[in-house]
């Protein structure tokens, strides 16, 4: 019996050492950023293909992800059809990431700011009701001044939408009478009862 004993873990250790033979340790290979003899330039990452895409990330559509036309000015359209679901899904954004500075109005007087942070301007000025659509597109996505880029958190659909929400939110804030249809004013005569 003690014999079977011995002569099973001399088998299990021989097994073992069979199994992890060396070449298999040092087998070649290139590990990112580390310097290599191989290839002339020093360096064994090879640079991308001139043109290379990342799989998903093509973005040949401009307009919607930069914001801006062929010539490089920011766009006054948007690069889809805005619907009241795409209104809908801008102020859920918005007050997600933009009203804790520019508040629920647009008017800049977030939680943040009272806090102590910077002041925005106000979406209501007539600056920024006369800027195009492309120009709060590209402030969204690259940040200004104080403004960090929300490029990484906020898909450049939802940037679109909460540019249309904006555009919402001035109409609303500066309307007249005569912007609102005629089936819908004897609601403002009422005092707004339905």
């Amino acid at each position: 019996m003690r014999l079977r004993l011995q002569f099973g873990l001399l088998a299990l250790a021989l097994a073992a050492t069979i199994g992890c033979r060396q070449d298999m340790h040092d087998q070649p290979k290139y590990i990112p950023l580390r310097p290599t003899d191989f290839f002339g330039d020093g360096r064994s990452e090879r640079p991308l293909i001139e043109g290379t895409v990342a799989r998903g990330h093509l973005r040949d559509d401009a307009a919607l992800y930069t914001g801006k036309g062929p010539d490089g000015k920011p766009l006054d359209t948007f690069p889809f059809a805005v619907t009241k679901k795409v209104i809908e899904r801008g102020q859920d954004r918005f007050n997600v990431y933009c009203s804790p500075c520019h508040d629920r109005t647009g008017r800049g007087n977030g939680m943040v700011v009272r806090r102590g942070y910077r002041h925005p301007p106000s979406y209501h000025s007539d600056r920024l009701r006369q800027v195009p659509n492309g120009y709060i597109f590209d402030v969204i996505t690259n940040g200004f001044g104080a403004m960090p880029d929300y490029a990484a958190q906020i898909p450049p659909e939802d940037r679109w939408a909460i540019v249309a929400y904006v555009r919402a939110l001035q109409l609303s804030q500066n309307a007249a009478l005569s912007d609102v249809p005629p089936e819908a004013r004897a609601q403002l005569d009422q005092g707004g009862a339905r």
